[in-house]
């Protein structure tokens, strides 16, 4: 099972830019995210849409 959300970070690291590309994605509201207590993390369905595939 994928998981349903993950770090900025990691996001940083599955699309191969910096963690202010990120930043610069969820502003420009291509990557969605939401708030787990005091972290941030990006829906992985977000991702997939922002890389093409799916």
């Amino acid at each position: 099972m994928d998981p349903l959300a993950i770090s900025i970070n990691d996001t940083a690291k599955v699309l191969g830019v910096g963690r202010t590309t990120v930043y610069g994605f969820i502003n420009d509201g291509r990557l969605e995210t939401f708030k787990l207590g005091r972290r941030t993390l990006v829906r992985t369905a977000s991702i997939r849409r922002l890389a093409g595939t799916d």
